[in-house]
């Protein structure tokens, strides 16, 4: 029922004020008292699934962007970043909301949904399963294709609404952020909630393997190659993938050209509610 009334409702765009955009292998948590975020919000998932996981006595709040690659190993994280926000409430309980994913022709979908729910299933906590609207619940067909019918969610930190969302903004440092995943970087938390901050990095990476022979492919070689589920993804997953190339070739060494100093970008919402970077000698 969840799941039908969910997949009813119009994806809202979500603009970059008050959000934190999540994405592929990232996750954040924040808690109702944050004074510069409010929205928690990723899309662009096919076979990926988005993980809402919240405390609904401290209203505590983490949304991670999963694509199977350590499911385990993510559950036990997100679940102790939560509970770090939690323990002194005493009361509420700790719910869950997975979306995502669609039948693909490979069933990564449905392994992926079957990892979640077990890593869940192991935590020595327990958890409500409020919101399951993943793989075959989430799909539709089109001329025998099938497609997710939602790509990205939105949750508010302060409500604990959750909705189908688009971001115009994924920013900031958006390629940056692709090429780490693309290079096969694990889970990792980018906000730190008592600052109020935005953390990127440091990454570091080797030079990506045969970066110029698929920067010379075409669209279709790309999707083919380089998505899990090549005919359902977003029209703009092949200008997505060039501009991570791209960078990644501008930058086969990050700790020469990017993060020379070893220390994290920061970034702080400015009085427009927009991402600023903060110079590090502040801190």
């Amino acid at each position: 029922e969840k799941a039908k009334l969910l997949r009813s409702q119009p994806a809202q765009i979500v603009e970059p004020k008050g959000l934190l955009y999540v994405q592929q292998r990232e996750f954040a948590v924040t808690t109702p008292k944050d004074g510069s975020v409010s929205i928690l919000g990723s899309d662009d998932a096919t076979t990926c699934h988005i993980v809402v996981l919240r405390h609904t006595g401290s209203g505590a709040t983490c949304l991670t962007h999963c694509d199977g690659s350590d499911t385990e190993a993510e559950v036990s994280l997100i679940m102790s970043s939560v509970k770090s926000f939690s323990n002194s409430t005493g009361y509420g309980r700790l719910e869950v909301h997975l979306v995502g994913g669609f039948n693909d022709d490979r069933q990564l979908s449905q392994k992926l949904t079957n990892q979640l729910l077990r890593a869940f299933d192991l935590q020595p906590d327990d958890v409500h399963l409020v919101t399951f609207c993943v793989t075959e619940l989430n799909d539709r067909e089109e001329k025998d294709i099938h497609f997710p019918i939602i790509y990205g969610i939105a949750v508010n930190v302060k409500t604990a609404e959750i909705f189908p969302a688009t971001f115009p903004e994924k920013g900031p440092d958006e390629d940056l952020r692709s090429a780490r995943v693309l290079t096969g970087a694990t889970l990792t938390n980018i906000y730190d909630a008592k600052m109020e901050q935005l953390h990127i990095g440091p990454y570091f990476w080797r030079p990506f393997p045969h970066v110029d022979f698929w920067l010379e492919q075409d669209d279709k070689q790309i999707l083919q190659n380089l998505s899990t589920s090549p005919l359902a993804e977003p029209p703009h997953f092949v200008s997505h993938i060039r501009s991570t190339l791209t960078f990644l070739k501008e930058h086969p060494f990050p700790s020469r050209s990017l993060f020379p100093d070893r220390k994290p970008r920061l970034y702080k919402k400015n009085e427009e509610g927009l991402w600023e970077q903060v110079c590090s000698d502040k801190i």
